[in-house]
């Protein structure tokens, strides 16, 4: 079994309630796995640091509801205790159109007109999972059992295991909270103070990631005091045990592309604090491929890895590090270089402001960037936040022209140019919502605010590879004349 952490709405602390969690298990030497649920990259960051296993994302959205079956099967093999951290309101989800098969052929579901596809009552049903939930009490006393009532009825197939009261401000709101949940009979298994000493900072797309705070440590030393103190822990360990069964393998694509002449294919992947949103699973199914993943930073490296034969930039905050990403020249130049040479290279959001002539940041300061996407990036307090059908206008390394994907943007910059041959149509879950374009397309590099999850449609890791392996064969036979 698993427990799922699920929230009233967003920000009620379901991310500090996990992370007491993990931080108390992972105390007492267990192997904790641990997923999120939808498309965030940032939360995971702060499970991976504290359980040292790889979170997994678990969204239907992005991928199947089969896939998220079989990656919570497969990954939860081998540890001693399974989470699942929720997104937003426990209901909180979308009413999703029907995925059209063009050029790409995958798996169609039979979606539910109700507005909670993808949230985290869609997960707990679809895996058969309990359902910790937490409520903000800060502003509440005797309302708070209405909502829990409310919660707990709203969907005979969800089971409520308890609640956790986050925020209580005192002993005597304490009680008034208890008195008022008693005649629920709904298990209080957690009971958090206001915090002053527990604090994760944030800036304009959530959370700061790991890599950029230096007291990591002792902030996990103190959400494992929290949760060995707070918590009914001989109610949720039976909750979080996981049940030994025959390990499942995820089913990856099997058409590998040829590597009669070159194997390993090796891939550069932009990963340091400038560039750190990747899926684990993309970089799994890559590597399942054949490819041998070369991790480099734009930041700090000099020139590109050796006898690679294709560039991956995925999202991050490169507005935050612009300054430094401009001067380094030798990097930029050696990056141009490789792309104008037409080596296949996969850039999502920061990886497209990254490749732009420049980056614009929030105090208008511009900063010089690699130049092969004849635009600006520039920085905005517009949010561009939602999934996206995105239909490709033309070929890319990634797909077919008329292939369709479903991705998830976001950001707070726009592109000051749009190419005059778009990549993609793009519009939302709403079918009444409006269609537009956006993505770059040219030199061989597939450019867009759209982030991708290969789970959900591995002939694009395929692909790639395969334009990754004509250019290296290109190259071969051209230094052979």
């Amino acid at each position: 079994m698993a427990l799922a952490i699920a929230g009233e709405r967003s920000g009620v602390g379901k991310t500090t309630v996990t992370l007491a969690l993990l931080s108390s298990l992972c105390r007492r030497s267990y192997q904790i796995q641990s997923f999120k649920v939808g498309p965030d990259y940032i939360d995971p960051m702060f499970h991976t640091y504290v359980t040292g296993r790889a979170c997994r994302n678990l969204d239907p959205v992005l991928t199947s509801e089969t896939y998220v079956q079989q990656s919570f099967l497969a990954h939860r093999y081998g540890s001693d205790y399974a989470l699942v951290e929720g997104v937003m309101g426990l209901f909180d989800g979308v009413k999703r159109i029907q995925n059209e098969k063009l050029n790409l052929e995958r798996e169609t579901e039979n979606f539910a007109l109700s507005t909670d596809f993808g949230s985290t009552a869609h997960i707990a049903r679809l895996l058969d999972l309990p359902v910790l939930l937490v409520l903000d009490c800060s502003r509440l006393s005797g309302s708070v059992a209405a909502i829990a009532h409310g919660y707990r009825s709203f969907d005979f197939r969800i089971k409520i295991a308890g609640v956790v009261l986050n925020r209580v401000g005192s002993d005597r709101h304490l009680q008034l909270l208890k008195e008022a949940l008693e005649p629920l009979q709904l298990p209080i298994l957690g009971i958090l103070r206001r915090q002053e000493n527990i604090s994760i900072p944030d800036r304009h797309l959530g959370l700061v990631p790991t890599a950029e705070l230096s007291q990591m440590d002792a902030l996990i030393d103190r959400l494992a005091d929290l949760g060995d103190s707070c918590f009914e822990w001989e109610h949720l360990l039976p909750l979080l045990k996981v049940e030994q069964r025959q390990q499942i393998e995820l089913i990856h694509p099997s058409s590998q592309p040829s590597r009669d002449i070159l194997d390993p294919l090796r891939i550069a992947v932009a990963r340091d604090r400038a560039f750190s949103f990747y899926y684990q699973d993309n970089l799994d199914i890559l590597a399942s491929l054949g490819a041998e993943l070369v991790f480099w930073s734009p930041l700090t490296d000099k020139s590109l890895p050796e006898g690679i034969q294709g560039l991956y930039f995925g999202g991050g905050f490169p507005e935050v590090f612009a300054q430094n990403l401009a001067e380094n020249t030798a990097t930029r130049d050696a990056v141009r270089k490789a792309i104008l040479a037409g080596m296949p290279t996969y850039a999502e959001c920061g990886g497209l402001m990254y490749l732009s002539e420049k980056i614009v940041d929030f105090e208008e300061n511009s900063y010089p960037m690699v130049g092969v996407l004849p635009t600006i990036a520039a920085m905005s307090s517009r949010l561009s936040l939602g999934y996206r059908q995105a239909i490709a206008l033309q070929e890319s390394p990634l797909l077919p022209a008329g292939g369709s994907v479903w991705g998830h943007e976001f950001h707070r910059s726009h592109l000051t140019e749009q190419p005059e041959a778009p990549l993609f149509q793009i519009r939302g879950c709403d079918p009444k919502s409006p269609v537009t374009s956006e993505g770059w397309a040219m030199h061989h590099v597939h450019a867009s605010y759209v982030h991708l999850h290969f789970g959900g449609c591995p002939e694009i890791p395929a692909r790639f590879l395969k334009h990754c392996l004509r250019f290296s064969l290109a190259g071969k036979e051209s230094s052979e004349t």
